[in-house]
């Protein structure tokens, strides 16, 4: 708590505290949401088994348009990214530098995770487990992983893409935008193929917006210097905007799904004419302008109450390990399955009875126990991660290689996050993992490190 008091007390006057509960709020929402609609019963072998149980739940589909909160996740990662890209530009640094000081709040809690399972994997196996079993535990522990994918990609395109937005402003997102509706046509009419690019351009559209909401908080130079139109660079941050945000949002989120051809539900449901979320589509964006004019309807009175101690050092503290909250929150689920089963009493009740809305209650305060647990041994790596001092390489040659490195890094985490998602959770997995994907990600994730360690800053 004394920890908390100090960098509570030192929080600069100037941060935008909304951002970093909007943070908290959404990792607590995927969390509650995954737990709340997963389904557990016996397969036809009598294992264990989950799925979601909104193909079976209907009227909760609309409730989506609220739970689906990945686009506040690109929001806010957009103004922390440009925050912190200007900041290091402010003391001197170079993008390159930042790139890499960034890597180690993503790259380290992930690793820790992937080398347990891998770890645990492998001891399961030599003790006589099925091969594809171990594989179907570790594909429904790592299905966070999806998400970090995507972000893992925009995270380095953003020196280029904020360079982008301060010429361009918001006729970036815009642009953006008309290619996931061109992706979407391929969807819907062919070839399916070209949608592909959506999952980049839907969340890249999103990442754009939190740069213009970080442009509106930093200080106003002249009039002339701000373009108009869909050149600005500021996004309105005014409660008349928030209200023209949300209902332009829900509208096109009524003319699409209920009118139009998208499905109403904004999470996957097997048997729906398709994703709205792998990859986002136009429903989804619709979706995202709605959450951004509720956000800044909202954004004045959440600031004043987080002027207070307590609401403020409790998002301080949510925020230390939000990365572990998320990345654990699943194998949290499987340890209490497991752990029910083995003691035989886990309860299976058919979805949409009393007794599994019963259940839900209990369900979710135990997980919530175990996910403690697991946080209290993996938060302290997340949580200590430390900023690197800023340090440029003396010569160019050596500069242009930390760059290619630095790429490269990401680049093998991606790769290797990516071909564990695509291999599918029946295949005989000794570790858990796919040979290929643990050597992709963790040769990435040595790259960063040595270029966090300083090499290549001397001579």
């Amino acid at each position: 708590m004394r920890r908390l008091r100090q960098l509570a007390e030192r929080t600069p006057a100037a941060r935008e505290r909304y951002v970093d509960l909007l943070r908290a709020l959404a990792i607590t929402m995927v969390v509650l949401g995954h737990w709340g609609v997963t389904v557990i019963g016996y397969d036809r072998s009598g294992r264990p088994a989950g799925h979601s149980a909104l193909g079976d739940l209907p009227w909760a589909w609309p409730l989506t348009w609220v739970a689906q909160v990945i686009p506040v996740f690109f929001l806010v990662g957009g103004y922390a990214n440009a925050a912190s890209l200007a900041a290091r530009r402010g003391r001197g640094g170079t993008p390159t530098g930042w790139l890499v000081d960034r890597s180690a709040r993503l790259a380290r809690p992930t690793t820790a995770l992937l080398v347990v399972l891998a770890t645990g994997a492998a001891v399961a196996t030599l003790r006589g487990a099925d091969p594809t079993q171990v594989r179907t535990v570790a594909w429904f522990a790592t299905i966070p992983l999806w998400f970090l994918v995507a972000y893992l990609v925009v995270v380095p395109l953003t020196p280029p893409m904020y360079a982008l937005h301060r010429r361009f402003g918001l006729a970036v997102p815009v642009v953006l935008v008309a290619l996931v509706a061109l992706g979407d046509l391929g969807r819907l009419l062919g070839p399916a193929g070209l949608a592909s690019g959506n999952y980049l351009f839907g969340w890249l559209a999103v990442h754009q917006l939190g740069f213009a909401w970080y442009d509106a908080r930093s200080p106003a130079g002249p009039v002339s210097v701000e373009p108009r139109g869909l050149r600005r660079r500021r996004l309105p941050l005014s409660r008349r905007a928030g209200a023209a945000l949300l209902g332009a949002g829900l509208a096109g989120l009524l003319l699409l799904t209920v009118v139009g051809p998208y499905p109403v539900v904004l999470l996957n449901v097997p048997g729906e004419r398709l994703d709205n979320a792998a990859p986002p589509s136009l429903a989804l964006l619709a979706a995202a302008t709605a959450q951004l004019g509720l956000i800044l309807l909202l954004r004045e009175p959440a600031q004043r109450w987080l002027r207070r101690p307590r609401p403020w050092q409790a998002v301080i503290a949510v925020n230390a390990v939000v990365l572990t909250v998320f990345l654990w929150h699943l194998t949290a689920a499987v340890l209490l399955v497991g752990l029910l089963d083995a003691l035989g009493v886990l309860p299976t009740p058919p979805v949409g009875t009393a007794a599994w809305y019963a259940w839900r209650v209990p369900w979710l305060l135990a997980l919530a126990v175990v996910l403690a647990a697991l946080v209290a041994v993996f938060g302290p790596i997340e949580a200590r991660t430390r900023r690197p001092p800023d340090t440029a390489p003396a010569r160019e040659a050596a500069r242009r290689l930390r760059t290619a490195l630095a790429v490269l890094g990401y680049a093998g985490l991606v790769t290797g996050l990516l071909l564990n998602s695509l291999v599918r959770k029946a295949a005989p997995e000794p570790l858990g993992l796919p040979a290929p994907a643990l050597v992709a990600y963790l040769a990435g994730a040595g790259v960063l490190r040595l270029l966090r360690s300083g090499w290549g800053t001397r001579g």
